[in-house]
């Protein structure tokens, strides 16, 4: 375990937050990557003391560390896997020491010493995936101290420092998973596709429902039902049952006015206007101090009983003759009478000094009731009279990029947090967003959110219990309730989502792990689609010399629900057609693009890379 030392971060509670003078893109979830000349093989071999496999170096202290490792330890080529993590790692992460061939390191900071013990001098690719920017700047500063020549990969939710890391790092990708993660949660709460779209070779794609685009600009099906419930994932073609208007299509963006807009349109129209004056009612009611409207209520209350008695023996008739001379007493307009009754001067007296009350007491409830109004309002602290709103639990990276966007669609959002200081607060402030700062695993935080009228709960927090409490007892109040469910675990948000007919339930780091562990790898992935739980992967493969799709036909690399083939170009050519013969054999230098799971790339990379030749590399390392 690496030394304290006192002149060095640690791992983001420590390091105090500080405001960055920055540029901040909500909108961009990557930033470009630069490419340099890599070190010859024959260098790297020699600093791995004989070991061919490639060095990757991962650091990071939550949900992303261990699904990286783990997507880095399955690729299709053999990797040297050292991880970097604080002694006390949260409960929700696995534990590392079960990932197969992975070296982990328990460091209290990440400075030189932690980086040399790790072996970054040669190393192939560092990833810092720390959850706080600062941290992670600081650690890059470090790294560039021990290995200027490695390619690093950044998680940023402020990309605009993404500036920094290239200027160190020239062979550098900065990455949000908030950003990769935003939109589809957005879509998923509103029941709509998400806006997702790419560029490549002068064509741009995007993700639509087969009902908004005609029928010859469909590159590809990416999710068909077949009727029954069951969603399939790159389904085979012609779809059995025939296609579905709902079913999810890849297209050309020929028709962006039917689709992509059409999906814009409708997640805009899920917005509404918001109802301030409402809110204004509800801040105005509780902005009155209990001290001064009870003042306000034991003075009307002596004025009325004071008129009563005195219209009674003033012997008055009528309703109206009681009010006119209740009325012009209070205001200080009665005229002596020394003839009446006693009890009817004592009243008339009664009613003249609480008249004298009243009016400054309503004159300050109001005032009072107007300027604490006017400072909730400001503070996003008024919570009431919602419906048909968003109830947002977690305002970390992407519960803040989430609020983001239903606010750019002008959809209404209560947020829940249970921490005061949390990312998002300075930002739901400036947005004018209400935020209740309570438990949301509890009933009553819920109620107070108006969980009766929303449309839709989303729970981005970080800890998977209380997501699922919140959750369950949302749908206890609500049993039909779109519910969006944040958890770590795939394999445990399936069953959840099954189980107690939770609407979405997705893992940030399962939908963000690849992009991570492609950049590290170098692989070219164009883009990441969200289609339900699934992250599907745009990519490019290469077909390489020996390799055993070299000689084989174009269909054996395609394979419905795994991978399929959109595009290709023949070795030595810069035209990509988009409608290859798939009876075509491919050969050495030939790229195919596909859309594919994880697995599916890691399979396809496979059959198009041919082996290490061990000797040669055996004899290099010598």
């Amino acid at each position: 375990m690496s030394a304290f030392r006192t002149n060095d971060i640690g791992w983001g509670n420590e390091w105090p937050r500080r405001r960055v003078a920055a540029r901040y893109d909500r909108d961009v979830a990557t930033e470009g990557i630069n490419q340099v000349p890599r070190r010859s093989l024959v260098s790297r071999l020699r600093e791995r003391n004989g070991d061919a496999r490639a060095h990757f170096v991962v650091c990071g202290a939550d949900a992303l560390v261990y699904t990286l490792a783990q997507e880095l330890s399955n690729s299709v080529n053999p990797v040297r896997l050292t991880v970097i993590v604080p002694p006390e790692l949260r409960p929700d992460v696995p534990d590392l020491d079960e990932l197969p061939d992975v070296k982990v390191i328990r460091a209290v900071r990440l400075d030189e010493r932690t980086f040399q013990e790790a072996g970054l001098p040669g190393a192939d690719a560092l990833a810092l995936i720390m959850p706080d920017d600062m941290v992670n700047l600081h650690a890059a500063l470090c790294a560039h101290a021990v290995e200027d020549r490695l390619r690093v990969v950044v998680r940023m939710f402020n990309t605009g420092l993404g500036g920094a890391i290239r200027r160190l790092f020239a062979d550098s990708a900065v990455l949000s998973d908030a950003g990769m993660a935003a939109p589809a949660f957005v879509a998923s709460a509103l029941g709509e596709v998400a806006p997702t779209h790419f560029r490549y070779a002068g064509r741009t794609l995007l993700l639509a429902r087969r009902q908004d685009v005609p029928e010859q600009s469909i590159v590809l099906p990416l999710a068909a039902s077949n009727g029954g419930g069951h969603v399939r994932i790159l389904p085979a073609e012609p779809l059995s049952g025939g296609p579905q208007p709902t079913d999810l299509v890849l297209a050309e963006a020929t028709v962006r006015r039917n689709a992509h807009d059409v999906a814009a349109r409708r997640l805009s129209r899920s917005g509404r206007r918001r109802r301030q004056w409402l809110s204004f009612v509800r801040a105005f009611r509780g902005g009155v101090t209990s001290k001064l409207g009870f003042a306000v209520l034991v003075t009307v209350a002596v004025t009325v009983l004071s008129g009563l008695s005195l219209t009674r023996f003033m012997d008055v008739q009528g309703f109206w003759r009681s009010i006119y001379i209740t009325l012009l007493t209070v205001v200080g307009s009665s005229d002596v009478e020394p003839n009446r009754q006693p009890i009817a001067q004592v009243a008339q007296v009664v009613l003249t000094i609480a008249g004298v009350a009243l009016l400054p007491l309503i004159t300050a409830a109001v005032v009072d009731g107007m300027v604490r109004t006017r400072l909730a309002l400001d503070r996003g602290e008024v919570v009431g009279l919602h419906s048909n709103h968003i109830v947002l639990v977690g305002l970390g990276n992407v519960g803040t990029r989430v609020m983001r966007r239903l606010q750019d669609l002008g959809v209404d959002v209560v947020a829940i947090d249970r921490n005061p200081d949390a990312r998002g607060m300075q930002i739901a402030e400036q947005l004018g967003v209400p935020v209740i700062i309570g438990d949301a695993s509890r009933e009553e935080t819920l109620r107070a959110a108006s969980i009766e009228t929303c449309r839709a709960l989303v729970v981005l927090s970080t800890d998977d219990a209380v997501n699922l409490q919140a959750a369950l007892h949302a749908r206890a109040i609500i049993p039909d309730l779109r519910v969006v469910l944040r958890l770590f675990d795939d394999d445990f948000a399936r069953r959840v989502q099954d189980a107690f007919d939770i609407t979405i339930s997705r893992s940030v780091s399962r939908l963000c792990a690849p992009a991570f562990a492609a950049a590290m790898l170098e692989r070219d992935v164009l883009a990441t689609i969200p289609v339900d739980r699934h992250a599907l992967l745009v990519a490019t493969v290469k077909v390489v010399s020996g390799a055993p799709l070299d000689g084989a036909p174009l269909r054996d690399a395609d394979r419905p629900e795994s991978a399929r083939v959109i595009a290709m170009t023949a070795a030595g050519s810069t035209w990509v057609d988009w409608s290859p013969d798939h009876r075509r054999v491919l050969a050495p230098g030939d790229e195919i693009v596909v859309v594919a799971r994880r697995a599916g790339l890691r399979a396809l990379v496979e059959q198009a890379c041919s082996p290490l030749a061990q000797p040669g590399l055996d004899s290099l390392g010598k």
